[in-house]
């Protein structure tokens, strides 16, 4: 498969560890439990797709710097958790080892992620990698051209030179930007760090408030873990905490107590974090953060941001005045007018639509290209305005087609055409169901999405006297 010796003997080796690590943690006195992020379903994952991209370019470890940094620290984790079975307490459920072993779970988990997402369909994205936020986009191609990954001083550098902010422990951002833990920031990694604390111009401040700053951070635990922890306060309803979804790279995971003191989990959809939990806070969801009498007031961050403009031209009303439609109108409803887009691929619908798409399955790519749904933003569409000779000229045109369609000769010629083969669109969602949930606790999504912009200086926002030890827990 391979062509260089040198290059066999790096797989072999990378493959013989994770064969190690599978085998170590099959040890019935371990009892791991099947739920995500489970390391005896990521490992052989991520050997199969490993073997994929060997498969299709035997030669891509020689060639790619990104691979090489992959591999090299594929073998220094799995060298990692072989020594935690080093002693019996790796057997002891509640051990420091076996939390360990956890967190080692969710960082391949974010490896297997970053993989597949380097390399789509077994190939190599490079520069055609799509970073969902327009101005993170546009700072790593001027910082970093089309490199796919950078040494973590590298990315330091260009980050502080760009956010002028207050000084912040970069212990604490690596831990959060790194999320594979090998000294470098993929794109991968950048595009979900720009997700989860955009807007871009406060990206920094955001992170300080939601991490280091707020006691609800929880920083690499599981969904089980959240439910543990958060069932010594199901005596305190409102108690809540969030974290980084494990098995939704770029998007938040809240947990908290409800009302009746049964514990659910869930994902914003179509907002900031900040936003959700100030919504939650004010209905009376998110009020204690882990438990703490006093939660941080987010109000005064919160302001929505002016809307993305998308101006229509005459070439596309005459093309929609042909098709006896209009390019506002939403084109899988046919009732509503498009006021949301998707990111990064730019696909436009209305609010109710896409909270119901992604109500369904497969809801989370977009309907019309099934491109992964990365984000979206709010729009504003500036309807064309056509002067008397553009009414005229398209008066014109559609006399010109209603008088063809009534000439038998073009009409015959023109049936000819309707044997030609046409591919089928891609399936669209239903229309919206308007029926209630029927979860109790379950609060109407917002499809909205909502910026956080500067108001005010960051240093009203992150107390010196309080620092989440969570935000500065690393693995060295």
């Amino acid at each position: 498969m391979m062509q260089g010796s040198t290059d066999r003997r790096i797989l072999c080796k990378t493959f013989k560890l994770m064969d190690d690590v599978v085998k170590a943690c099959q040890n019935h006195r371990l009892n791991l439990k099947n739920s995500p992020p489970f390391i005896l379903d990521i490992l052989p994952d991520t050997y199969t797709q490993i073997v994929y991209i060997f498969t299709r370019n035997s030669s891509i470890l020689k060639d790619n710097y990104y691979m090489q940094i992959f591999l090299e620290n594929v073998q220094q984790k799995c060298k990692a958790v072989l020594k935690l079975f080093k002693t019996n307490a790796i057997f002891e459920e509640h051990s420091q080892e076996r939390r360990t072993l956890t967190k080692f779970s969710l960082i391949f988990s974010h490896m297997l992620f970053e993989l597949k997402a380097e390399f789509p369909e077994g190939d190599f994205i490079g520069d055609r990698f799509r970073i969902t936020k327009r101005e993170a986009e546009e700072f790593w191609h001027k910082n970093f051209n089309g490199r796919s990954c950078v040494p973590w001083e590298e990315f330091v550098v260009a980050i502080e030179r760009t956010h002028m902010s207050p000084k912040f422990k970069l212990s604490a951002l690596k831990n959060t930007v790194d999320l594979t833990g090998n000294d470098h920031v993929s794109n991968f990694e950048f595009d979900v760090f720009t997700r989860l604390f955009y807007p871009w111009k406060t990206l920094l401040r955001n992170w300080q408030l939601l991490t280091t700053a707020h006691p609800g951070y929880v920083a690499f635990l599981t969904y089980d873990e959240v439910k543990k922890k958060l069932e010594k306060l199901t005596d305190k309803p409102g108690s809540y905490v969030f974290r980084l979804s494990c098995t939704r790279p770029g998007q938040w995971a809240i947990g908290y107590v409800a009302p009746d003191g049964r514990i659910f989990q869930t994902i914003p959809q179509n907002k900031s974090l900040i936003q959700a939990l100030h919504e939650g806070g004010k209905e009376g969801f998110y009020l204690y953060p882990n438990g703490n009498s006093k939660d941080i007031d987010l109000s005064a961050v919160i302001e929505l941001p002016p809307a993305d403009r998308v101006k229509v031209t005459s070439e596309q009303y005459d093309l929609y005045c042909e098709m006896g439609t209009t390019f506002e109108l939403c084109k899988i409803c046919d009732d509503n007018d498009k006021n949301v887009k998707i990111e990064p691929c730019g696909h436009l619908l209305c609010a109710p639509c896409l909270s119901n798409w992604q109500e369904s399955e497969g809801g989370n790519t977009c309907p019309f290209c099934r491109y992964e749904i990365k984000g979206t933003n709010k729009i504003i569409i500036d309807r064309y305005r056509p002067n008397r000779p553009d009414r005229t000229k398209s008066l014109a045109k559609s006399r010109r087609q209603r008088s063809e369609a009534n000439d038998p000769v073009i009409a015959t010629a023109n049936s000819a055409l309707m044997g030609l083969p046409v591919g089928p669109p891609p399936p669209l969602p239903a229309r919206p169901n308007t029926a209630p949930s029927s979860e109790n606790y379950e609060r109407p999504r917002d499809p909205s999405y909502v910026n956080v912009s500067a108001l005010i200086p960051a240093k009203e926002f992150c107390p010196s006297d309080y620092v989440n030890s969570s935000a500065l827990t690393g693995f060295n």
